[in-house]
């Protein structure tokens, strides 16, 4: 099978999940410059990120698969390597192809967000490879997971500090690198959406953990759910849950957000707490299939909350356009 054949019926992603991602890594940068005018050189940095972000995406699920291929012969024997799909070497290959892309369009922000790409490459390379199989330490597989998505906040925030900066309250110039230029406010929303991504993105992977216990157990990888049990992992989850929603109305509070984020976020948050409960009561026999319509949902409401982000902001700047300001 062709690479790129192979590609279109690697997973069974949804289009609107495949959209998601689109709207997700640009509403960061967006976020990060403002209700501001928008330029060639500032679209130029959103449709960069885009492609940094999404080859990013691909590359540490296909490395996920390739350093997971074990695990995953027992909790999900349909995936690529276990079916017999593809190859290792072929997978690894294109898992190479979406690396360079992501280093090759991350140089064109800026040199200091190809560090920061490569560095969170680098963690979560070793990370699947060797730590999660290895550190001893209760749920660690499950603590460092969400480092990738962390990125995605830290990069929208550092396109902008580096290749766009807006201030100086915090400058630090980098020999050979170049320059990060920031405003208080700004390190303090990229700290607050770092905060909301951790908690929104670890809530959804520890259901994720229970349904996958049997394979995590065998192979000795230490989740919540195998570090502390599968009904302390569903107790866990629930607290991540309401934490990121606190979060979120912190950053509704301190960006340029407006009511029409809060609004369907409640909605949202409401709605993913509802599964949870449901979760926290089920009992040995559902637990499980629970669990994994839990830990769909709740990447779901991850994602739809990134995009209530972009389309909270964009509605904004037509409007602005038009001198409409929205004041609440």
């Amino acid at each position: 099978m062709k690479p790129l054949e192979f590609l279109s019926h690697w997973r069974s992603l949804p289009p609107y999940e495949l959209l998601s991602y689109f709207l997700m890594y640009a509403s960061v940068t967006m976020l990060a410059y403002g209700i501001n005018n928008y330029d060639f050189d500032i679209i130029k940095i959103i449709v960069f990120t885009i492609i940094t972000l999404y080859s990013g995406f691909f590359a540490a699920l296909i490395w996920n698969d390739i350093t997971d291929a074990d695990i995953d012969e027992v909790a999900h024997p349909d995936r690529p390597i276990p079916s017999g799909k593809i190859s290792k070497n072929k997978f690894f290959a294109i898992a190479l192809l979406f690396s360079a892309m992501v280093f090759i369009f991350s140089t064109l922000v800026s040199i200091i967000c190809f560090f920061v790409v490569g560095f969170a490459a680098l963690f979560v390379t070793f990370h699947d490879k060797y730590l999660k199989k290895r550190v001893k330490i209760p749920a660690y597989s499950e603590i460092f997971t969400p480092i990738q998505w962390i990125v995605v906040a830290i990069f929208g925030f550092m396109a902008i500090w580096t290749a766009l900066p807006q201030s100086s309250d915090i400058f630090i110039n980098i020999p050979l690198l170049g320059s990060i230029s920031a405003d208080y406010d700004s390190v303090l929303q990229m700290l607050i959406l770092v905060i909301f991504t951790y908690f929104a993105d670890n809530a959804h992977d520890l259901p994720e953990g229970i349904h996958d216990y049997v394979g995590d157990k065998k192979q000795g990888v230490r989740t919540y759910a195998t570090s502390f049990g599968v009904v302390n992992a569903s107790r866990i989850s629930f607290a991540m849950f309401f934490l990121s929603g606190l979060f979120a109305f912190l950053l509704w509070f301190k960006t340029p957000l407006s009511i029409l984020f809060l609004i369907p976020f409640i909605l949202l948050w409401i709605y993913i707490l509802s599964y949870s409960t449901k979760l926290l009561r089920s009992n040995d026999s559902n637990r499980k299939e629970i669990a994994k319509i839990v830990g769909r949902k709740g990447f779901d409401y991850f994602l739809m909350s990134y995009n209530l982000i972009f389309l909270d902001l964009l509605i904004q700047i037509i409007l602005k356009n038009y001198g409409i300001t929205l004041i609440f």
